[in-house]
């Protein structure tokens, strides 16, 4: 069967929304959420065949569309095609990635930069592509698929942080700029999912360097090891962000599974603690309220300009 989206235009049902990485684990299971709740869903995937069974279970109501979202020219035609076809994005949910493990040491700026394209500059050119249609239309959502280590992070997953984070960054921005438009941004934060995310076969790891064997290596063979009996259900993960998603107040950031829950309240607890620790030196560092005198050194003074 054809995977591009034909120039007809059609009514869609519900909602429309462009899912990136649908045809497995999260993308898979928010398109599923969306078509039970009587949305129409462009389904994104390197390879679309995969989604012919959902396709062919909702007749008229899902599209599945050929992307790789670190092409921007295929990205945009993408939004163009579903524009063109339906007239509309409601949502658009940046969910493709892939997980990766090693030391900073251990990963080549190939490595790196790969996982930012991503990560990073795919969802963000997709962003900026649904907009402007967004911004016409007065109303839109944009779900940003983050991680718990988007919010923090530990060894061996310095460069899948990295990008999460920027992702995060991004989005917080992000979200400030558009509300005014009617614009929703969503950046979600699982934990550990049933998803494919920890498959040995998906799941790509740094050369090792054995002096990080003691430090990295036990989470090397921990993550692909926990494939299959990971705490988090996606559906019920789907479910929240549909729930987050119609709230009169929706959160910008959505952690998801009791030890995505567990590890931010540490964090914001640890990061809290620090900051109180060293808020006496933080506060110490502006110019003298009084203006008249900047101390250099304990036997030097001169007048600020």
């Amino acid at each position: 069967m054809s995977t591009e989206v034909n120039s007809s235009a059609r009514t869609p049902t519900g909602r429309v929304w462009l899912i990136t990485g649908a045809s497995s684990g999260f993308g898979r299971a928010i398109a599923e959420a969306a078509l039970a709740a009587g949305d129409t869903v462009v389904a994104a995937a390197r390879r679309p065949e995969v989604l012919d069974d959902l396709v062919a279970a909702h007749p008229g109501r899902v599209v599945a569309t050929q992307l790789d979202v670190t092409d921007a020219v295929r990205a945009a035609a993408v939004v163009a095609e579903v524009i063109l076809w339906y007239g509309r994005i409601d949502v658009l949910v940046n969910n493709a990635g892939r997980g990766m493990v090693g030391a900073v040491e251990e990963t080549t700026d190939r490595e790196l930069r790969d996982l930012m394209e991503l990560h990073f500059f795919g969802p963000a050119a997709l962003t900026r592509a649904v907009l402007p249609h967004m911004r016409r239309q007065g109303s839109g959502a944009v779900v940003q698929m983050s991680s718990m280590g988007g919010r923090l992070t530990f060894p061996g997953v310095s460069a899948y942080s990295a990008t999460k984070f920027a992702l995060e960054g991004l989005s917080e921005a992000l979200a400030a700029e558009v509300a005014a438009f009617g614009i929703r941004v969503l950046i979600v934060e699982p934990g550990a999912f049933r998803t494919g995310f920890a498959n040995p076969q998906a799941l790509h790891q740094s050369v090792a360097i054995p002096a990080y064997d003691d430090i990295i290596g036990p989470f090397r063979s921990a993550l692909p090891e926990s494939d299959g009996d990971q705490p988090g259900d996606p559906a019920k993960g789907a479910a929240a962000i549909l729930t987050a998603l119609a709230a009169e107040q929706p959160p910008l950031r959505l952690a998801l599974g009791s030890d995505a829950a567990d590890a931010v309240a540490e964090h914001l607890e640890k990061a809290r603690a620090e900051f109180l620790t060293w808020e006496t030196t933080t506060r110490g560092t502006d110019f003298d309220a009084s203006g008249d005198t900047l101390v250099l050194a304990p036997e030097t003074a001169v007048k600020p300009r």
